[in-house]
């Protein structure tokens, strides 16, 4: 980065006096349209398609060829004006047509599909939480009943711990 060149994205700024300050305006507004809300055809590709329609993006495969050599792992979105190149950020999330998913890039790659968190609210409720101890199969003895009985009493109260039936 320098200073011409906002630090976390990239974006060209403008500098006092500039000449065509459009030019610098322009461009960033076109590296914005190819990260906001961001959206690729494909994860992975290494060369670029033959024939891209404008506003199309892939991101990029690890051993890119052709016109996206030197952008492994980046965001490339074709314009009027040619390629234009995103380098992802730890977080960037890009929703990839091909798969019918997301991908967020973390710790150096492209993670596919995979949704991270620490539960899951739906409607005010949590539905989901850190996974609990498993539950253990009755085995043996001679009364099946209280043996049963004690399994479906850990079941419900492990649906219960992850919200999934109330209380």
């Amino acid at each position: 980065m320098n200073d011409d060149m906002t630090p976390r994205l990239g974006l060209p700024t403008i500098r006092p006096g500039q000449a065509q300050k459009e030019s610098s305006h322009n461009e960033a507004l076109t590296q914005l349209d190819l990260l906001m809300h961001a959206n690729a055809v494909s994860l992975g590709l290494n060369t670029p398609p033959s024939a891209p329609v404008s506003g199309q993006a892939w991101v990029v495969g690890s051993m890119p060829a052709g016109d996206w050599s030197g952008h492994a792992d980046a965001l490339a979105g074709w314009t009027d004006g040619g390629w234009r190149f995103a380098a992802p950020i730890p977080g960037m999330t890009v929703w990839i047509e091909e798969a019918a998913d997301f991908a967020r890039y973390s710790d150096g790659s492209w993670i596919l599909g995979e949704l991270r968190g620490s539960k899951v609210v739906i409607a005010g409720n949590d539905v989901l939480g850190p996974r609990r101890a498993g539950i253990p199969i009755a085995s043996g003895g001679s009364i099946i009943d209280v043996e049963a009985r004690e399994t479906l009493v850990e079941i419900l109260a492990a649906l219960r711990g992850h919200g999934l039936i109330a209380s």
